[in-house]
């Protein structure tokens, strides 16, 4: 999967850091730093926070599952506090809230 950039910019200064570190002129510490800096960054969401990053794009619980390759019973779990998205679709439910649902469609 491609890595998701705050904006072209970041991705610009990322892919330029990647290669001075490919190249030795930057070390690993400096480049942990720039993947913080320039790539989304992922943090916990509520319930509330997913059911409305859903509504603001105006969608079924159906239709998001899809988008999300999840199915519906997860979302709606997500939405009820049962469960806590983790991994990649925590990273997809950031892009969405961020970015839109069409970024990831």
């Amino acid at each position: 999967m491609p890595k998701k950039y705050r904006s072209e910019i970041a991705a610009a200064v990322h892919e330029t850091a990647t290669d001075f570190y490919e190249a030795g002129v930057i070390d690993s510490k400096t480049m942990r730093h720039f993947d913080k800096t320039c790539l989304t960054t992922v943090e916990p969401l509520s319930p509330e926070e997913i059911a409305k990053v859903r509504h603001d794009a105006g969608v079924s619980q159906s239709v998001f599952a899809n988008y999300l390759n999840v199915t519906t019973g997860i979302v709606s779990k997500w939405e009820r506090g049962e469960k806590k998205p983790k991994g990649p679709s925590l990273k997809l439910l950031t892009l969405v809230k961020e970015k839109g649902l069409e970024y990831v469609a």
